[in-house]
């Protein structure tokens, strides 16, 4: 096994190199892109908080082609705004199960699962690992999630976490700091 160095700690060199062929990642929503807990106001409203660093990377990647997909249990207009603001077109929410949802959209896109990372940290998150290439849990992802992942990132979920995937990626391509997203 090689090592190659980046800005996480040394990683296998395999995984950078399936990093490199990847043209969609897939990931879910609560625990991933946001912390996983869920703000309800007194009048029904839900609250989320999403990081900027997250969105910065995923406007990078989609520079260099790579689509995003987001695949919630939940339905929610907050991730509707937040990820239409970052320029992802494939918001799929309500759906339970996500193996089928995923590779409903593999087939659209004409992917098979090596071009297809997925990122998930609890159970219901396991359907796209089915049907990934390479299977991402966060750090703070259930413990049987993490067994099952081919990466942990170092980062919890909505800590930044999309963010090290989308530079490892960055890093795959040879572009980490010559492609910048936005953190809009």
């Amino acid at each position: 096994m090689s090592l190659i160095t980046t800005l996480y700690g040394e990683i296998d060199s395999r995984l950078i190199t399936k990093l490199a062929r990847i043209k969609l990642l897939a990931c879910d929503v609560d625990g991933i892109f946001s912390d996983g807990r869920i703000y309800l106001g007194n009048d029904g409203e839900e609250l989320k908080a999403f990081h900027t660093r997250d969105g910065y990377g995923v406007k990078a990647i989609q520079k260099l082609g790579i689509q995003v997909a987001v695949i919630t249990g939940r339905s929610s207009n907050i991730v509707t705004q937040r990820m239409t603001s970052l320029g992802v077109t494939h918001i799929i929410q309500g759906e339970e199960n996500k193996g089928p949802a995923l590779q409903t959209l593999a087939n659209k896109l004409k992917l098979d699962s090596n071009h297809i990372a997925a990122m998930g940290d609890d159970m219901p998150d396991l359907g796209m690992f089915d049907e990934a290439g390479i299977r991402i849990s966060v750090a703070d992802g259930h413990p049987y999630v993490r067994q099952q992942a081919d990466y942990i990132t170092s980062l919890r979920g909505g800590f930044g976490a999309v963010r090290e995937v989308c530079d490892l990626i960055l890093h795959a391509h040879k572009k980490l700091n010559h492609i910048h997203g936005s953190s809009t």
